[in-house]
């Protein structure tokens, strides 16, 4: 089978790429500089000549603070492209799985572990635009898994983890919001799944949304707590309230994911949150 990972320069792809040298598949690895998935008759063309039979999508506009001020430009990224991509799978009979996010549930005031099928309500650009791709995605008419996630970090990119490492190496002390909870999600866990389903060809016939974290829950500020212990941080992190941090952004206060779906589905055990983070800061360091 012929697989196009895009966005494989991001957390998400790098992960890919370093798991699909295992194996009989042949992985094709796309950014922006190689394949423009904004240019629809590129796309179209792209799939052609390789003959791809799967895409993977991990590319995205995941700037949740720029998306307000450009929100044009993540609806092209975050949906419009999407729709390319959805094209080209169900012109050619091919499978899309494609990476969404828990912001599709900002405005949601939860207590428990979101499900699939309850009802979305971003509250911003970013999840607005990341929605309309999943709506893309359905309407398309090809064949598909739609994963959302959470608080993505890796060794690889900008992320939270990365920031808070570098944070707690300089500073005395710091805060941290403790009014959102979600679950961390590692960028290479979530690889792993991806790519048992699609190695084991377990696509077909499961096809619809589910969601993928890392197992628990925490907030912020438990998650740079946790950071500040595994790197041996003498730090302070003080816990705060999000409108200590004014932005044009409601973020999610609480976007825990119910995983039951997805571990019932491809038999998939998922490690709790802290021991992915010390794996992750130990390949760090290393």
């Amino acid at each position: 089978m012929n697989i196009l990972v895009t966005g494989a320069n991001g957390q998400l792809g790098n992960h890919v790429r370093l798991l699909a040298t295992r194996s009989e598949n042949r992985y094709f690895f796309t950014d922006v500089e190689e394949l423009d998935i904004t240019n629809r008759e590129r796309v179209m063309a792209y799939v052609a000549e390789n003959d791809i039979q799967c895409i993977i999508n991990c590319a995205a506009y995941t700037n949740v603070d720029m998306a307000e001020d450009d929100e044009d430009k993540a609806e092209l990224i975050n949906a419009t492209s999407v729709g390319h991509l959805s094209e080209a799978m169900q012109t050619r009979g091919g499978f899309l799985i494609h990476c969404s996010t828990d912001y599709v549930f900002g405005g949601n005031k939860n207590n428990t572990p979101c499900k699939e099928d309850e009802k979305v309500n971003p509250t911003g650009a970013y999840g607005r635009t990341k929605l309309h791709g999943e709506e893309t995605v359905i309407q398309s008419g090809c064949q598909y898994i739609i994963i959302r996630t959470s608080w993505l970090y890796s060794e690889y990119g900008k992320n939270f983890l990365k920031t808070m490492m570098r944070v707690q190496s300089e500073r005395e002390e710091c805060k941290v919001v403790f009014d959102q909870v979600g679950t961390p999600t590692y960028a290479g866990d979530l690889a792993k799944a991806i790519f048992a389903i699609v190695e084991q060809n377990k696509m077909i016939g499961n096809e619809g949304i589910y969601h993928f974290s890392n197992e628990g829950v925490c907030s912020w500020f438990d998650f740079a707590t946790i950071i500040g212990q595994l790197i041996g941080s003498r730090c302070r992190v003080f816990p705060c309230h999000s409108d200590e941090f004014p932005s044009k952004v409601v973020r999610p206060s609480y976007s825990v994911l119910d995983k039951t779906r997805i571990k019932n589905t491809f038999g998939i055990e998922i490690p709790y949150w802290v021991d992915s983070l010390r794996q992750c800061i130990n390949n760090i360091k290393d």
